[in-house]
């Protein structure tokens, strides 16, 4: 490892839920960490680390092959294929779901699964925290992302630290349009909100820290009807957060969590609902197929091995949000089909609502 970069890839898929779209059967899981044992002696990858959020399946992988390197795309490609396969002997649901695209291209982006990367050059000490979200969308992320490296008031470290006090830059997308921008806090903070507060359209992607360009922050930004044209499922995103020495302390990195944010998802991805951080344990949404789940694993990337997983959101501390959380899912089903539960007209477009009200189309005749 000496003189190479560590690169952390977190790519994930739905290849089929047990039962429904509730959790993941353990046979699909064993087969992904017997292909990656293999890619280990091989030395295609440097360590793993197999999980699952809901009905998806994630893959923690560490190497010293790059950003979106094509070997390691291909065999997160070939698991997921492989998954499937297992998920349709089980006869699982959804099987292959996230599988939109007929054919490798050199990257799994574009092609279903959800990503996201960081290289770096490691630290004496460098802890990150891979978060995994399900029944949600990439989106999900810009309030909390906000909090952890701009607001001082969930962030100490911006007042304090004086290693942290220069601010960071935010990469941010613009999924519709296919544009990106740089924004830099806390100068532009009142842009970066301008943005990010519509969480369907512009996310954020990554985040460095000004002084230097260090990478902190990395989030998957695929967006499943973007690319199939229509809903075939929820984006259900992953997220990686580097902690300490100049970034955000952990404690600083896990709080945005404790206030469970509105998120759109929830059933047939169709509904607003609160992100509730539950422990991995907890990490399977049955009520209306949610409320949306997330769950934090906890690493030390020393040498490219990734010692963990600690099951971060498995604290009493959290037990709050939590109700809160349930109080407000329960708050929300009372609406019904009756928005702001159900999604805005323009966010349903992509859903299976469309298809009915096209039965209707003919029948509506103008007004004098």
């Amino acid at each position: 490892m000496a003189g190479k970069k560590t690169t952390v890839s977190v790519i994930k898929a739905d290849v089929g839920g047990y039962v429904g779209h509730s959790g993941m059967h353990p046979d699909v899981v064993a087969k992904a960490n017997e292909m990656l044992e293999v890619a280990v002696e091989k030395g295609l990858v440097t360590d793993f680390h197999v999980t699952w959020c809901g009905d998806d399946l994630e893959l923690i992988m560490t190497h010293v092959r790059g950003l979106e390197a094509a070997d390691i795309h291909k065999l997160a490609w070939d698991i997921f294929l492989a998954g499937t396969e297992v998920a349709k002997k089980l006869g699982l649901y959804g099987a292959g779901q996230d599988i939109l695209k007929d054919a490798f291209s050199g990257t799994v982006k574009g092609l279903g699964p959800g990503v996201a990367e960081m290289e770096f050059t490691e630290r004496r000490s460098d802890p990150i925290i891979v978060f995994m979200a399900d029944k949600t969308s990439p989106g999900a992320w810009n309030l909390p992302l906000y909090k952890m490296f701009a607001d001082p008031f969930n962030t100490a470290g911006l007042v304090i630290d004086p290693s942290m006090h220069e601010g960071f830059n935010f990469l941010v997308l613009d999924v519709i349009d296919s544009k990106e921008i740089i924004l830099s806090a806390p100068d532009e903070l009142y842009d970066i909100l301008a943005l990010i507060g519509s969480p369907a359209r512009y996310m954020i992607k990554s985040i460095y820290r000004r002084a230097d360009g260090e990478i902190g922050a990395s989030a998957s930004t695929q967006r499943l009807s973007l690319i199939a044209g229509k809903y075939v499922g929820k984006d259900d995103p992953v997220l990686v957060v580097r902690a300490q020495s100049g970034l955000p302390a952990v404690g600083e990195i896990l709080e945005p969590f404790a206030f469970p944010h509105i998120v759109e998802g929830w059933m047939r991805g169709s509904h607003n609902g609160p992100l509730m951080p539950v422990a991995f344990q907890d990490a399977t949404p049955t009520r209306f197929d949610g409320p949306p789940r997330v769950i934090a694993a906890g690493f030390q990337v020393t040498n490219g091995q990734l010692i963990g997983p600690v099951d971060m959101f498995d604290d009493p501390g959290f037990d709050l949000a939590r109700s809160k959380a349930n109080e407000i899912a329960d708050y929300m089903r009372r609406h019904g089909p009756f928005e702001p539960h159900r999604l805005p007209a323009e966010a349903m477009e992509y859903t299976t609502l469309p298809s009915l009200l096209a039965k209707l189309k003919d029948r509506f005749k103008n007004t004098k």
